[in-house]
């Protein structure tokens, strides 16, 4: 058995796609959607989202978040996206002209906004109970 017969036609498409040393980790993300379970090309892009997303582990809590494994930052959750949305192509003999048009199924994250800075109350001056009439005129 040669090499390239022990990896199915997919994940073959995948390494040959993703063969660079830097887009190893898509290779990876490219088979995970050769592998998916899904049976429909709907269904594997659902696959990719719900794998390549951040989302609470548990119900109700945002920070949950942090403790899943997908990629993280958002350039590199897209990347992880376009990886598996093209393991899905080659599982489901999709063009590639219709695996580069999928977009991810998620809204994007909203920019990072500054505050914006503390409003500071005009106050008028206080009047003390001395003025500086008074100072003037207590100086023997």
């Amino acid at each position: 058995m040669i090499p390239q017969q022990w990896a199915s036609p997919c994940g073959n498409q995948c390494t040959q796609k993703y063969a660079a040393l830097m887009k190893i980790p898509w290779r990876v993300f490219c088979k995970k959607g050769c592998d998916a379970d899904g049976e429909t090309w709907e269904e594997c892009l659902e696959e990719c989202n719900e794998i390549c997303y951040k989302d609470p582990v548990l119900k109700d809590q945002q920070w949950s978040a942090y403790i899943d494994r997908s990629p993280g930052a958002a350039s590199c959750s897209e990347e992880c996206f376009h990886a598996c949305v093209a393991g899905c192509g080659y599982k489901f003999d999709i063009p590639s002209q219709k695996v580069d048009q999928v977009s991810p199924n998620r809204p994007k994250p909203p920019l990072e906004q500054k505050p914006p800075p503390p409003t500071v109350e005009a106050r008028p001056p206080s009047k003390s109970s001395t003025s500086t009439e008074d100072i003037l005129s207590a100086s023997p």
